[in-house]
């Protein structure tokens, strides 16, 4: 009985230290795994559409670009979003497909000081591959390139504007390996991902949970081409591809899939000592998001009333296919 219960408690360690940062995750929804449910992915993801960035609309909120999710209807779109980070300092590095073995599976996104490996996909807007060139910290406000990202100048004055890093990229392939990508991660990327990080927010996982609810959104409906392809705020206004305010989709139980109402905080400066676990998570586990001890606080001005919505299309014209900065479709 006593090597029974060692061999079971030696197996137990290894399934939950098998969870890393470099884990691939073949779930029935990748906005919410569960253990011992999984599904065998054998079809790649659509490519990344094209798309045209909402305008920023506070100062201190960064973008996080749109991406392909698995859920038990298949894949479906998360719009790109601008919401606050965690952290002062803090960079989002976004998920990506990896098919290896056969399989498609999701690298989780997070946060952290450094981008890190995201599987060399052309997100656009500053996510060409490798690294990110749509802005910078500098001490505890967040410098937006111009060049690259689309802000709303009357609104955020911290701004720059440089080409420097941006590369053209027409590849709009959504995931890493045979068929699609197939760069390796750099020096920097490998360091970064030994970092410390921290999970998607729970405004994150609200986001992408509200997206799974979207019929529209679902490549099976479709065909590859979402209509809702991104947001200003997480409980904001839609935009088309073409960067035309739509209608909020109506979810598939009857409701809007409008994530919860949020107010909008800047980031707060980084505990000592901080970890996360990001490993054991993927994109978005939103089935019942927990605040975490990272979230934001009330250091800035905080806005009661709803966020200003964009009645007219984004002055940013509809991305250029480009690296760096540039997204393939949608991003400049």
């Amino acid at each position: 009985m006593k090597k029974l219960l060692f061999l079971f408690s030696v197996c137990c360690l290894g399934y939950s230290s098998a969870f890393s940062q470099d884990d691939v995750y073949y779930t029935e929804t990748a906005s919410a795994p569960a253990a011992g449910a999984s599904a065998s992915i054998t079809v790649a993801p659509p490519e990344i559409p094209v798309y045209t960035q909402p305008a920023c609309p506070y100062d201190g909120y960064m973008w996080t670009p749109g991406y392909w999710a698995w859920g038990i209807g298949g894949y479906y779109w998360v719009p790109g979003v601008w919401l606050a980070p965690p952290h002062y300092g803090y960079l989002w590095t976004p998920g990506y497909w990896g098919y290896t073995g056969g399989f498609y599976g999701w690298h989780g996104g997070y946060w952290g000081e450094h981008i890190g490996f995201y599987g060399g996909v052309n997100y656009g807007y500053g996510y060409g591959g490798s690294g990110f060139y749509g802005g910078r910290w500098v001490g505890n406000s967040f410098s937006y390139n111009t060049a690259v990202v689309n802000v709303n100048t009357t609104v955020i004055h911290n701004t720059y504007q440089s080409n420097a890093g941006v590369t053209n990229t027409t590849s709009h392939a959504s995931f890493n390996g045979q068929g699609g990508i197939t760069v390796q991660p750099n020096a920097q990327e490998t360091a970064a991902a030994k970092e410390q990080h921290v999970q998607p927010t729970s405004e994150q996982q609200a986001h992408a949970q509200a997206a799974s609810q979207d019929k529209s959104a679902y490549a099976s409906a479709n065909h590859g081409k979402p209509t809702n392809t991104a947001m200003n705020t997480t409980n904001g206004q839609h935009f088309s591809p073409s960067g035309t305010a739509t209608k909020a989709p109506a979810a598939s139980n009857g409701h809007t899939s409008a994530a919860p109402a949020q107010t909008h905080t800047g980031a707060t400066a980084p505990k000592s000592g901080e970890t996360s676990g990001e490993g054991k998570s993927s994109e978005a586990k939103a089935s019942a998001p927990k605040q975490q001890n990272s979230a934001p606080k009330n250091t800035a001005q905080q806005h009661k009333a709803a966020p200003q919505q964009h009645n007219s299309a984004p002055k940013a014209a509809s991305h250029p296919s480009g690296g760096g900065g540039n997204h393939g479709g949608g991003r400049k």
